[in-house]
């Protein structure tokens, strides 16, 4: 029998939450990750190391934290023999931190996020089951040359296309319009499509400030100017349908462009592009002619990591990358 060994990252999140007595409600991250592991049945034939890297909740999560935790599975991978890593976390930032580990880990090993809706101790939780298939996951060698992937519910996600769909459903993850890799039925795991590219970068500098702005029925440029305002190195714009921003807001998008400022469109919509078919001020014709990036099917918040990054890399072809 192969043993396959598997590094487990812990960070908090629902997924290693406890009730608190005294207020009836839920502690994120209170579960040690040994005492978490313990609980899911993993299999005899896949040898475990857990280390907590934090103990918060995904809305704690930020840069730093997730810096750390880059360069810990970069040091866990200079061990050949290191077959994957887990790394559980909380839902609601759980799919920017993957995608961000997506783009700076160079590894062919798989790098599996998971977490899960309900606690682990709660009726119905999906917590032990998401993070025993992840484990499989990690082992599996098919799983090689994916990059950052997510399990949840039974399904593999690519990091860079998965979305939290539901507030509180253990089906709490999906892939609008471009589906699964895979899933995971009992202790089988099945995979059916692979990605045809990966891009990773290496960070040179800190990561600098990116703001998303959200445009809605009367929006107009305030929040962009309070990104300028604020020292925002880089600006998301998420608008509606092809992406198309408020007449009154372009002005401050041009003093942005005009200050260097890295600005970046995005639809609100969950399928489908930017793109330039319209000729009216404020559409994505007009503002691509004004410099503004066409973030392609990218959504806001995975935008904004990419855009972050590619920041702290020195990158002058920003434009290029957004194309991939």
């Amino acid at each position: 029998m192969t043993i396959k060994k598997v590094v487990i990252l812990t960070t908090g999140g629902t997924v290693a939450s406890m009730y608190n007595q005294k207020t009836g409600l839920l502690t994120s991250g209170k579960l040690e990750g040994e005492k978490l592991v313990e609980m899911c049945n993993l299999p005899d034939d896949i040898e475990l190391t857990v280390e907590s890297v934090c103990q918060v909740s995904s809305t704690a999560m930020d840069f730093e934290t997730v810096i750390k935790l880059m360069n810990r599975i970069k040091e866990i991978f200079e061990d050949d023999s290191v077959s994957g890593v887990v790394v559980t976390h909380g839902s609601v930032t759980l799919e920017e931190t993957a995608y961000f580990l997506g783009i700076t880990i160079a590894d062919s090993r798989p790098v599996v996020v998971t977490g899960s809706q309900r606690g682990p101790l709660e009726l119905g939780t999906d917590a032990l089951l998401n993070i025993r298939q992840a484990v499989l996951v990690a082992a599996e060698d098919n799983c090689r040359k994916m990059g950052t992937i997510v399990v949840f519910n039974e399904k593999i996600f690519p990091a860079r296309h998965v979305k939290k769909v539901h507030a509180y459903n253990v089906n709490g993850f999906d892939s609008p319009g471009f589906g699964y890799f895979g899933y995971v039925d009992r202790d089988e795991v099945y995979i059916y499509q692979k990605p045809v590219r990966r891009e990773t970068y290496q960070l040179k500098e800190p990561i600098p400030i990116v703001d998303i702005v959200k445009f809605g029925l009367g929006s107009d440029g305030r929040f962009i100017q309070h990104a300028i305002d604020s020292g925002a190195k880089g600006i998301v714009l998420e608008a509606g349908g092809r992406g198309h921003a408020p007449r009154e807001s372009v002005g401050i998008i041009d003093q942005a462009l005009e200050e260097g400022i890295k600005v970046v469109l995005t639809t609100s919509c969950l399928e489908g592009q930017v793109y330039p078919v319209y000729d009216y001020v404020g559409g994505t014709a007009d503002l691509e002619k004004r410099g503004v990036i066409l973030g392609k099917d990218y959504d806001s918040k995975k935008a904004r990591i990419k855009l972050s990054v590619l920041l702290a890399t020195g990158i002058e072809t920003i434009e290029e990358k957004f194309k991939n």
